[in-house]
């Protein structure tokens, strides 16, 4: 299945003294390739060649994805637990990318940093040796990322193995793979486009016994037996990569050095804490009367009278160790009530659920709320609708490597220090265990939230009240309160904690734990799930790691009590409400292209005047689209009636293509002048190349000045811009060239001519003067044969022939307007001096 490459590399330089000597008496580079499947790359792991300083160091690389893990150890730390600590970063240089904030570097970790920097903390802290509590720190680097394959699950592998080459006491090394299901199979470490299809999301991590040691991960309400078989399968690739990383840490590792020493408890300490608090306990733990604050006061006046009383008996004995003690024979009196009598400290059996209530529609003015009540664990749920523009844009290396540019599904937790009764520094924003549990709920609730949602969701959870399981509270809660909301979810999830205690070979599986329970017990189980199947997963365990039987009794129990749970919640809320006057409302706008400039106004300005004055948000969508966000129905009338009264405009009347009308000059340009056609209408560019068929560079050339009128023919709107399209040569082309043609056949003098053009009154008008023009042979001049001969012949104008051919109609006579600009006058005025002539 694998194998193990060891090559040695001397020194390469002209120094015969090698300047790593004493780092390493020799450098050595230690390779191992696992396989994992047809479909993925196989697993690389290698250390020897960098970060040689550290006192464990590994590169994990799956395809052209690789992660450098460092491990150090610092002086013993003073409190009771392991100082772990475990920094993850995403370089952007690994993706040949430069940071887009101002500075161009990489500053704090972002939200996604530090969810895979508690996933690795959580993978490896269960095989810590007991009694050490050095500093550790884990520095987790990502060298390089292709895009295709995952760093997060490399974070582990290469952190285990740092540590099994270190010279920490660590109990045993790790192996995490990524699994899938798609089309009925479980895909290991699926790449990012398989993952996006998949129905399943999980994280696994597992000894080389098959025991797992974290869960993470998140399902498309699939089936739990699905669930539990991508479970199975991963853990038999953990233990082989485990199995490996085990082999080589042996053969290459440091020696281990501290561990069960610095924070052992003397056993005649325990023996005596047991003989003075076992009985007292006993009854303050059977007392199902007591709640958290009256079980705790009382079990803390317990432990303060003992270690007084020991001190005084015994006063080389340290008070903490003391209290530690305290904690162990407590531990051990929970456990013997569980697993001996099968009961817990609160009176419930091991299946169990606390007494739950629930209320929704809190405050008018919010979008959705809700309080969800079980136990002594509150929470309240509020939902914000928002525009679809104010979604979450995420940095460019969690888009490079979770595949999600936006996020318009938001949720954030809350757990102030009330909720516990303790006094706390607010306004610090939230830290990595806030970020961690609503990551979760996030996780759970995405599932079921709609795909084609019109709006930005927010939801805030705040822990009001906490006795355990607040995570899976909010997932509750947050079910209800977008139900309120009017989301229209596929299923209503809800979520509980499930709890483990052991005692040697016993085990027992708690249903919905509470506080104490999750202190003093052995693993944090939490499922958030619908009547269909799971939706979300995450556990924890404090021993070196859980069987798959263990598994799947906790997910077949917290399935069971989801279904009870869903119960109390729908009698509370079953379906999405229909309507609220505070619900916000979106539209969208469509403006036409020559109508834009008064919607818009300068710089925007109208755009900016509507949502400062309705509180409307305007965004542009497409061409000539807009969409319009209103925090409520009467801000939305209001901003429709500004922009109806921005786009009204006076009754004009319809242009008809090809027609020609009167327009009046209102202001010369460089390029052209600028015309009136209505009075309702803006003012039109006319440009120069249409004002007349010769070139001209100014208006002002042809003598056209402002107020002047002219006639131009009109020709539709321009079908990109909306523009209107005018123009006055054509106009002018036609005239000029019947003035030419005319100017030649009058100037002719012929002494034959016998008739000439009548000037008489047109029967249609009297006001108006006209030129009849007769088709008659009379009318036409005739010349003598030498003239001909002599003159350069030339074709007549015929304007009968004119006519027909621009009308494609028999034409008998033309009427023209005298009084008609251009063409008028001069025909009136070359006719006059014809009949002189």
């Amino acid at each position: 299945m694998s194998y193990i490459l060891k090559l040695s590399r001397p020194w390469l330089g002209r120094s015969s003294v090698c300047p790593l000597k004493f780092c390493n008496s020799h450098m050595k580079l230690s390779t191992i390739r696992i396989p994992l499947g047809p479909s993925c790359p196989p697993l690389e792991l290698s250390s020897g060649q960098l970060a040689r300083l550290a006192d464990g160091c590994a590169v994990a690389k799956l395809g052209q994805t690789a992660v450098l893990s460092t491990v150090c150890r610092g002086k013993v730390g003073t409190s009771n637990f392991l100082p772990l600590t475990v920094d993850y970063r995403q370089k952007a240089a690994a993706a040949g990318r430069i940071p887009t904030n101002f500075l161009r570097r990489e500053l704090g970790p972002s939200e996604r940093e530090i969810l895979t920097s508690r996933m690795i903390d959580r993978s490896v802290r269960p095989l810590a040796a007991k009694g050490f509590l050095e500093e550790v720190g884990i520095s987790c680097n990502l060298l390089a990322v292709d895009g295709v394959n995952d760093p997060e699950v490399l974070g582990v592998n290469s952190a285990s193995l740092a540590l099994a080459l270190s010279s920490l006491p660590w109990q045993g090394a790790v192996g995490a793979v990524r699994v899938g299901w798609s089309d009925g199979r479980v895909m290991v470490n699926p790449a990012r486009r398989e993952l996006a299809s998949s129905e399943v999301n999980l994280v696994v991590v597992g000894t080389s016994e098959g025991k797992c040691t974290m869960l993470e991960g998140e399902a498309k309400c699939v089936e739990y037996s699905k669930f539990l078989e991508c479970i199975r399968v991963a853990l038999d690739y953990c233990a082989e990569i485990a199995m490996q990383i085990d082999q080589l840490g042996r053969e290459e590792g440091k020696t281990k050095v501290g561990g069960g020493v610095v924070n052992s408890i003397p056993l005649e300490m325990v023996e005596e804490m047991r003989m003075l608090a076992k009985g007292r306990l006993r009854s303050v733990y059977t007392d199902y009367s007591l709640d958290k604050l009256k079980r705790d006061k009382q079990m803390f006046h317990i432990r303060d009278d003992i270690v007084t009383r020991t001190r005084g008996t015994h006063p080389h004995w340290e008070a903490a160790k003391l209290s530690e003690a305290f904690s162990k024979v407590s531990s051990e009196m929970v456990r013997d009530l569980i697993l001996d009598e099968n009961i817990r400290v609160d009176g419930r059996g091991l299946n169990d659920i606390r007494p739950i209530s629930c209320q929704v529609n809190l405050h008018d003015p919010l979008h959705g709320s809700a309080l969800f009540q079980r136990g002594q664990t509150q929470v309240m749920c509020t939902v914000a609708l928002d525009s679809l523009h104010a979604a979450m844009k995420l940095d460019p290396m969690t888009v490079i490597t979770g595949g999600l540019k936006e996020k318009n599904f938001l949720l954030h937790y809350e757990f102030p220090s009330y909720a516990i009764g303790e006094v706390g520094r607010g306004g610090a924003g939230a830290n990595r265990r806030e970020m961690g549990h609503g990551a979760l709920a996030e996780k759970a609730l995405k599932q079921v939230v709609p795909d084609n949602r019109q709006f930005t969701v927010r939801l805030t959870s705040e822990v009001l009240e906490s006795n355990g399981s607040s995570s899976m509270a909010t997932v509750c809660g947050g079910s209800l309160a977008l139900l309120d909301a009017g989301v229209k979810l596929s299923e209503v999830a809800s979520g509980v904690a499930m709890g483990l205690v052991t005692r040697g070979e016993e085990s027992r599986v708690l249903t919905d734990i509470m506080g104490m329970e999750d202190y003093l017990g052995d693993m944090d189980f939490k499922l958030a799930a619908t009547r269909t199947g799971v939706c979300a997963l995450q556990a924890d365990v404090k021993v070196a790691g859980i069987d798959y039987n263990t598994i799947m009794q906790a997910v077949e129990g917290g399935m069971e009590a989801n279904h009870r749970i869903l119960d109390i919640m729908g009698s509370c809320l079953d379906r999405p409400v229909e309507t609220k006057e505070c619900w916000p409302v979106t539209k969208n706008l469509e403006i036409a292209a020559h109508k834009r400039g008064k919607f818009l106004g300068p710089a925007g300005l109208n755009v900016k005047r509507i949502s400062s004055d309705t509180g409307v948000q305007v965004h542009p969508e497409g061409e000539g689209l807009w969409s319009l966000f209103a925090p409520s129905s009467a801000a939305m009338e209001e901003a429709e009636m500004m922009v109806e009264k921005l786009l009204e405009e006076e009754k004009v009347p319809e242009l008809v293509f090809g027609a020609i009308y009167t327009c009046k000059i209102m202001e010369l340009l460089d390029r052209g002048v600028m015309v009136e056609l209505h009075p309702g209408m803006d003012p039109v560019m006319l440009h120069n190349s249409q004002l007349d068929n010769r070139k001209i560079s100014h208006p002002s050339a042809l003598g056209l000045t402002p107020g002047q009128e002219l006639q131009v023919k009109y020709y539709g709107r321009d079908p990109a811009t909306g523009q209107v399209r005018l123009s006055r040569k054509v106009l002018t082309v036609g005239a000029a060239s019947a003035v030419k043609n005319l100017q030649n056949a009058t100037k002719r003098k012929d002494p034959d001519i016998t008739d000439s053009p009548k000037i008489f009154q047109s029967p249609s008008s009297t006001s108006e003067p006209t030129i009849k023009l007769q088709s008659s042979t009379a009318s036409l001049p005739k010349r003598n044969k030498k003239t001909v001969t002599n003159e350069k012949k030339k074709e007549d104008f015929e304007p009968l022939k004119y006519a027909e051919m621009v009308s494609n109609k028999k034409v008998d006579s033309i009427i023209v307007n005298i009084d008609e600009p251009i063409l008028g006058d001069t025909i009136k005025n070359k006719l006059i001096t014809s009949q002189k002539a």
